[in-house]
């Protein structure tokens, strides 16, 4: 792939006079573009959410969903910045939040709707990018009112990736007792190709696990086995959901698991070194994708293009940056150059301008979602998309020689 480089500047075109916008529809995207920031703004609190505040200040008490139901409220798939912003918004207008806070938890985990005032959570940990702080002061002479500076916030109030946020650590585990017969846990092992099963009375009571380690050991020194707790382990690693990802990646890769316990005590969880593989992947996969594409287009422009012509493309509202090089270009001011009539037949591809500009138009929006690392998987039909437009610049690049 080359050297590996990246813009990280998240930039947002403005119209063009050569490019018609391209579709947008909410059922297929996560909302957190450019183009659907109007949407969120038009309906600010949805139509359930406020039905659900009525029925909970009307009627006392709380009501439980879970975060993926919230994001439909929104018409949204997953927690981008904006999408997160607007929930947040949206609760505080009508005065709920949830408990936990519906960033920290698994997508498919349930979080209580109730009042804020029943909420230990600071209410100002709430406000979001619309919120103004602001305060009265009275004058000795208590004839005038002062406004003081406007405050605004909008950050995720947790930036930490938490290990209670994989799906793993969220599907109860199939466990066995100390006292089942080893080969009631064998026979789990070998259907579900595990490598060990935890060893646990009830679903808050860990007494060890079994493991094909432990059992080798065992049968290595011709001990009886017979029972489950004749060779489960009984030191085992174990995490509080809350804990971070990356600090629990040592014991994980030590141990080849860790069990994840939430905060009602339950093991919720097991998560392991396969599961660290995959939940790597498909952080970095979107970005090293994306950082492919960005090369492949520098490559396709290098040495086409005068510095008068880069320069003209920059953003207008950074007209004090200097463009010397394709590389100083942003995402947004590629789309600004090749879309260009002009400019796009220097290039002399076999290529339509049309289509072309509108994938990469979208490649530009799900590049503003990766470089935003919010916490849910990324979409296999926009991974895949990705996918598509690193492979077609590959052919277009091994075509052109």
């Amino acid at each position: 792939m080359g050297d590996f480089q990246i813009n990280d500047q998240v930039d947002y075109r403005d119209n063009s006079e050569d490019l018609q916008p391209s579709e947008r529809v909410k059922e297929e995207s996560e909302l957190a573009y450019s183009s659907d920031e109007a949407d969120l703004e038009a309906q600010i609190v949805p139509n359930k959410l406020r039905e659900i505040a009525r029925k909970v200040h009307e009627n006392g008490g709380e009501i439980q969903e879970t975060v993926r139901t919230l994001l439909t409220w929104f018409g949204a798939k997953r927690r981008g910045l904006y999408v997160v912003n607007s929930i947040q918004r949206a609760l505080t207008e009508v005065g709920l939040t949830t408990d936990p806070d519906f960033t920290n938890v698994f997508i498919d985990a349930e979080v209580r709707i109730i009042p804020v005032e029943q909420s230990n959570i600071d209410i100002s940990q709430h406000s979001s990018v619309e919120d103004k702080a602001t305060s009265e002061i009275k004058l000795p002479d208590a004839t005038a009112e002062v406004v003081v500076d406007e405050y605004v916030s909008g950050a995720i109030k947790d930036p930490t990736f938490r290990i209670g946020k994989l799906e793993s650590a969220n599907n109860a585990p199939i466990t066995v007792a100390p006292e089942s017969r080893l080969l009631e846990a064998t026979t789990l092992m070998m259907f579900h190709d595990f490598s060990q099963l935890p060893v646990m009375q009830g679903e808050r009571e860990v007494k060890g696990a079994v493991s094909w380690e432990s059992i080798g050991k065992r049968k290595a020194l011709d001990l009886p086995c017979e029972r489950v707790r004749d060779c489960m382990e009984v030191v085992i690693p174990e995490v509080p959901s809350e804990s971070s990802l990356f600090s629990a990646i040592d014991l994980i890769v030590k141990h080849g698991y860790v069990l994840v316990r939430q905060r009602d005590r339950r093991i919720s969880g097991i998560v392991t070194t396969t599961d660290l593989s995959l939940q790597f992947r498909q952080l970095a996969e979107p970005f090293l994708v994306v950082g492919e594409i960005e090369n492949y287009i520098r490559r396709l422009i290098d040495g086409k293009f005068t510095g008068d012509q880069l320069s003209l493309v920059r953003n207008p509202n950074d007209d004090n940056r200097t463009i010397n090089t394709v590389a100083d270009l942003t995402f947004g001011e590629f789309l600004r150059l090749l879309e260009k009539p002009e400019y796009w037949e220097i290039l002399q591809i076999p290529v339509d301008r049309t289509i072309f500009i509108k994938k990469l138009d979208r490649v530009r929006e799900l590049r503003n979602d990766v470089m935003h690392f919010d916490p849910d998987p990324f979409a296999e039909e926009d991974l895949q998309m990705l996918r598509l437009f690193a492979n077609f610049m590959r052919n277009l690049d091994v075509n052109r020689g």
